[in-house]
């Protein structure tokens, strides 16, 4: 049987539906970091619960400007808060295997999202600030997030939902500075040939030549549709040693002005995952819009119990 990671689901998804009101947050779930951390431990309790051997932090949207702007908090209270996030992972992890007769390897990733997630304006979709800053500004501005992360003792950083090959560069470099720790590096795919921002896809990937520390390179919050197409043209040219990593959203589409639209087209995970296995894919679940019965759903068809018919042997 092909070793398939399973990644947890759409944090916020599941806090939205504990009745927390995340939409149009510029703080996103980082916001319960500082008002509810019990209520993002919670949904990472339900995600180990429900299959995940990978929990990211609520860190998607911590940065050190976004706390000073809108909890007015000052640089060292910010820090803490993003340390918050990584404990707050840790101590879901310990209880679970505290209380749960099997016992499993958990590893904690240090959610880093783009630029683009600070300015809120929906441009981790279409990486429209890319072309106005250097390299160096993007490294800049990662910098203290990842800093905060890596003090933190998460297990590997997940550098997640970027729209570009040029941010995807500065944060592979970025990663250097941190020599001893692993990343996973995923793309914002809005078409199943090129990111968010418009770079051949199979071109993107390549940033991750020569790189030791990344684990696995890929996709997220896509539609599932976009994912074997992506991975397929991906696989052609190259020659990467180095796992693909896949975790779409429910197949909804993102309006930054009117939330998640088309609720009738959600898709399934379960749809595609053994394909992504079979193109390659080793780290594999769910971002917005995904619930832990949907990662429930994918351990059984990536997990198959004995006497069921394992397809990810056949391959």
């Amino acid at each position: 049987m092909v070793e398939v990671k399973i990644l947890s689901g759409g944090l916020s998804t599941e806090l939205e539906a504990a009745g927390f009101l995340l939409q149009g947050d510029p703080l996103w779930s980082a916001r319960l970091l500082h008002t509810n951390p019990q209520a993002i431990k919670n949904v990472h309790t339900s995600f180990l619960s429900s299959g995940a051997d990978v929990l990211s932090t609520a860190t998607y949207q911590a940065s050190i400007e976004g706390f000073k702007d809108h909890l007015e908090l000052n640089v060292e209270e910010a820090a803490k808060l993003i340390h918050v996030g990584v404990q707050i992972a840790k101590e879901a992890a310990d209880e679970y295997n505290m209380q749960s007769p099997v016992k499993k390897e958990i590893i904690i990733a240090g959610s880093i999202g783009p630029y683009g997630a600070f300015l809120h304006d929906g441009s981790e979709y279409t990486g429209s600030y890319v072309s106005n800053m250097s390299t160096e500004e993007l490294k800049d501005w990662h910098r203290a997030q990842m800093q905060c992360l890596v003090s933190s003792g998460v297990d590997m950083l997940a550098l997640e939902t970027i729209p570009s090959q040029k941010e995807a560069e500065a944060l592979v470099q970025l990663l250097r500075e941190f020599p001893n720790m692993k990343a996973w590096l995923s793309f914002s795919c809005q078409s199943i040939t090129s990111t968010a921002y418009g770079d051949i896809f199979g071109d993107a990937v390549r940033v991750a030549m020569g790189s030791n520390q990344l684990v696995a390179i890929g996709v997220n919050c896509c539609s599932p549709a976009f994912v074997g197409p992506l991975l397929a043209s991906a696989n052609k040219n190259n020659d990467l040693d180095i796992k693909w990593i896949a975790y779409p959203n429910s197949g909804e589409e993102w309006d930054h002005s009117l939330g998640w639209k088309g609720c009738n087209t959600k898709m399934p995970l379960t749809e595609h995952a053994v394909e992504w296995v079979q193109l390659g894919a080793r780290w594999i679940g769910g971002c917005c819009r995904t619930s832990p019965s949907d990662i429930a759903n994918l351990e059984k068809v990536l997990r198959p119990k004995p006497g069921h018919i394992d397809q990810t042997n056949d391959l």
